[in-house]
């Protein structure tokens, strides 16, 4: 039933990843693995409507996912202390993101495809974020403390791991890239006492875990 099971996830992992567009892979191609991809930003009203889009899924087994992977990485280093990208903010509206593990011995940068938080404490912390997409913009929010993650790797290999500290806030912050959510916009909605918690990654009911 295990092997049923995994086989059965996988099975909705492709089916869902729809093929790449031809703007997409316009995007993609237009420079080499080894080079930057622009960040996009919410000056530019274009940029912007990207920005707020909602994220699909990417196949791991398409060689320009891979080609995709890589530019992410070269922008996210070409950054001044940048630690998360997600795609988004390159103008793709796929689930990929770039994390620095500061939970690991040397906190490498990894990335993650098709990245889902099934879990979240509530025992949160407050800290402060900014963001590579909004010049200028610093503030506080609430992150849960540990959280659990599922996603594959280039491969199509899927993992599940906890995530806390840190390195569970920058998850967070970039998976809500993913659906298209900004911290700016997150503070102007607690600001008007109109912000409702909505949990984006839910797909269970958790409370029967």
């Amino acid at each position: 039933m295990k092997k049923i099971s995994i086989l059965f996830i996988f099975f909705i992992t492709f089916f869902n990843a729809q093929k790449l567009t031809s703007d997409e892979l316009s995007l993609i191609n237009q420079g080499d693995a080894h080079t930057a991809l622009p960040i996009y930003q919410t000056t530019d009203a274009h940029q912007h409507k990207t920005l707020l889009g909602i994220s699909t899924e990417i196949d791991p087994m398409d060689p320009n996912t891979v080609v995709l992977v890589k530019r992410m990485r070269e922008s996210l280093l070409s950054t001044d202390g940048g630690v998360g990208i997600a795609a988004p903010q390159v103008g793709i509206n796929r689930k990929v993101i770039w994390v620095q593990r500061f939970d690991k011995d040397g906190a490498p940068l990894e990335y993650f495809i098709n990245p889902v938080i099934v879990w979240k404490s509530d025992v949160q912390n407050l800290g402060p974020e900014g963001d590579l997409s909004i010049p200028d913009f610093r503030d506080q929010f609430y992150r849960s403390k540990v959280i659990q993650l599922e996603y594959v790797d280039l491969k199509g290999q899927r993992y599940s791991e906890i995530v806390e500290g840190f390195t569970a806030v920058i998850f967070q912050h970039e998976i809500d890239h993913l659906f298209g959510i900004l911290i700016s916009d997150k503070k102007e909605k607690e600001k008007n006492d109109s912000y409702k918690k909505v949990d984006a990654y839910q797909k269970n009911d958790l409370n029967k875990r």
